[in-house]
């Protein structure tokens, strides 16, 4: 992770930042995953949290050896995406940066597949599992997310990222093919 570079969308007056940045992050998933990536990270340097501010934010940052993120870069992944964003050149992180772990979190919404499961599961009707559900299913959320469909499901979903403590020190491991990792942090700064 000694290496990064920041991907801006545009202002666009057709289309709100948030749904390019969906569509920017949804095809950064393809790429991941079409190329096994397990060592690129991400991070998103302008994200604002709190339940009516939440937002990812215009910049998309990746993380990885320079190598790395010249062979994802090689690749068409952008394409259709070119209009509406700014790429920087690849650089070195600076050498004074922290740490951080930016992870995926997951929500009980009490959505109605949930529902449905949860009353299989648990042998009880939908409206008992409703109730069951519906405690948790009021917590306010305060994560920037981002909608994207999954290479690998074809489910599409809203992908909560959470920006962890910032750390010292790094911590090594592998990052999933969304960018993000449980045990891995990136550079922030």
């Amino acid at each position: 992770m000694d290496h990064y570079l920041d991907i801006r969308l545009r202002p666009d007056p057709e289309f709100p930042a948030s749904m390019l940045m969906n569509a920017l992050y949804s095809k950064l998933h393809r790429a991941l995953y079409d190329l096994g990536a397990d060592d690129i990270g991400i991070s998103l340097p302008d994200h604002k949290t709190g339940v009516r501010t939440r937002t990812p934010g215009d910049r998309l940052r990746l993380h990885a050896r320079k190598e790395r993120l010249e062979q994802l870069m090689a690749l068409s992944w952008l394409a259709g995406m070119r209009d509406h964003v700014e790429t920087t050149d690849i650089a070195p992180v600076p050498a004074a940066a922290r740490h951080c772990r930016v992870t995926r979190r997951q929500f009980n919404t009490g959505g109605p597949s949930r529902v449905k499961r949860y009353a299989r599961r648990h042998d009880i009707s939908e409206d008992e599992a409703r109730q069951c559900m519906s405690v948790p299913a009021k917590r306010k959320i305060s994560l920037p997310f981002v909608q994207v469909n999954s290479r690998s499901s074809g489910q599409r979903f809203a992908l909560f990222i959470e920006h962890g403590e910032l750390q010292d020190a790094p911590m090594t491991g592998h990052f999933n093919h969304y960018g993000l990792s449980r045990e891995a942090t990136v550079p922030w700064f």
